[in-house]
């Protein structure tokens, strides 16, 4: 990334997780002090579970939620960890990448 566009490294953590395990998240994240994240509900996909419909009738806990949050790679370690922990019991995907943003003061406290 061309250091002249002013834009600030982080990182971008995103897991796809059965809905009853997005309260678990969202605690895990607010926990090593991320400034947000975004849920988005009822994901459909294909992966070692076969095919997992988004859209369900009744209610948002039996489907499938992917949680984003984007924030300093100093903070990464203990989510990092937290969520290995928790897919090392349930179903999930955990993705992690380099990002780059315009206002890093929106996504770490400290800057």
């Amino acid at each position: 990334m061309d250091d002249s566009w002013g834009l600030t490294r982080m990182t971008r953590v995103e897991v796809v997780i059965g809905g009853e395990d997005v309260a678990v998240v969202s605690s895990l994240i607010s926990d090593v002090g991320a400034t947000g994240f975004t849920v988005v509900p009822n994901v459909s996909g294909l992966g070692h579970g076969g095919f997992h419909q988004g859209r369900l009738l009744f209610n948002d806990r039996d489907g499938l939620a992917l949680v984003t949050v984007v924030l300093p790679e100093s903070k990464c370690g203990a989510l990092l960890e937290g969520l290995r922990r928790l897919l090392a019991r349930r179903s999930g995907v955990l993705l992690v990448s380099d990002t780059w943003v315009s206002r890093p003061a929106y996504f770490d406290s400290q800057t």
